[in-house]
């Protein structure tokens, strides 16, 4: 990898969002890259023990719409990136569509905040970060927002 020209930086809009977001932003501008947010929206028909009820699909498009509009917001506020900056919103498997949006994109990197979840909470819903980190297929940089310096 000669040059980092596209770096991804999924958000989740969480309290640390911001400080993901921030961190992610600076690495990129000092790469030279431009900046695509990624927000994807859990798809619920991945439950294949529930029986999914028709709502979960307004509810999903419903989080889409607001998510697209967090996104916008996002792409607004870091406007003056000197190597452009843009937002996409996709429905699914969180883990897998940001890796697969990655390698579509042909991006140098992907930047991820990881929460450092442990125990019963990583083995019950598995850590994002870490499934990111192990199947894409560009460099994967975590940042531990709870561990940075403020």
């Amino acid at each position: 990898m000669d040059k980092t020209n596209k770096i991804i930086i999924p958000v989740d809009f969480t309290s640390t969002t911001n400080k993901v977001v921030k961190y992610a932003v600076s690495v990129a501008d000092k790469m030279g890259a431009h900046v695509i947010f990624l927000h994807v929206v859990n798809d619920f028909q991945g439950y294949d023990m529930l029986l999914v009820h028709p709502s979960f699909s307004l509810i999903t498009n419903d989080l889409k719409d607001r998510a697209e509009e967090k996104v916008a917001s996002l792409v607004e506020d870091h406007q003056d990136l000197k190597y452009g900056v843009s937002g996409k919103v996709i429905i699914g498997n969180v883990a897998k569509e940001i890796v697969t949006f990655a390698a579509s994109e042909n991006a140098d990197m992907i930047i991820i905040g990881a929460r450092g979840v442990r125990g019963l909470e990583e083995l019950l819903m598995g850590s994002t970060a870490k499934k990111v980190l192990d199947t894409a297929l560009c460099p994967v940089l975590t940042f531990h927002p709870f561990r940075a310096k403020k």
